[in-house]
């Protein structure tokens, strides 16, 4: 029987490095990943908004808790007792990421006419919810402001402290993802 030999310090040593050296190119595009994956998850949960509301015959929004940091579809029920339903569970943003622009100081282009993230929700009443932004569509994909009137200044922005991304909606109903750099200055790409 010939010995067993088992593996060397040296040997160890080495493969330890190599996985070091991997570890520290992976990790960090993970991060990346988790705050893309934010507004993608958003631009999806938009569209799912739009389409409720047309399935429905209704209005349906996109109801972001600012503070919490998630979101959930809800639509307009019109039959029993009128009001906003929620048509899917809270989702929350990645861990480290919330709902905020940072130092950024423009929309991207063609968007906003100021940053800033989507109006307040209204309640059952129309009374303004605190710490909410809403995204509203009508049953024909629009989005719409408190009065019902087509808007065009539809935007969440969300943050991980190093970079911003965005989703917008235009007055045509086009849902757009974007991200910059935390900068002053931002230098939008459209995704």
């Amino acid at each position: 029987m010939t010995g067993s030999r088992g593996y060397s310090v040296l040997e160890l040593v080495v493969v330890l490095a190599v996985m070091t050296v991997l570890a520290a190119i992976v990790v960090p595009k993970i991060g990346a990943f988790k705050a893309n994956n934010d507004t993608h998850d958003l631009s999806s949960a938009l569209s799912v908004a739009k389409l409720r509301g047309a399935s429905n015959f209704t209005q349906a929004r996109l109801f972001v808790d600012l503070a919490g940091g998630t979101h959930r579809v809800e639509w307009w029920q019109k039959t029993g007792v009128p009001g906003w339903v929620a048509a899917s569970g809270l989702t929350p943003l990645s861990s480290g990421d919330g709902f905020a622009f940072g130092m950024v100081g423009t929309p991207p282009p063609d968007t906003q006419a100021a940053i800033s993230q989507a109006p307040a929700c209204l309640d059952n009443a129309g009374n303004p919810i605190g710490a909410t932004a809403c995204v509203v569509f009508n049953s024909r994909g629009v989005p719409i402001d408190a009065t019902g009137a087509p808007t065009n200044n539809d935007a969440l922005y969300v943050t991980d402290g190093k970079s911003v991304g965005a989703v917008t909606v235009s007055a045509a109903g086009l849902i757009s993802v974007w991200t910059t750099p935390m900068s002053a200055a931002p230098t939008w790409a459209h995704k």
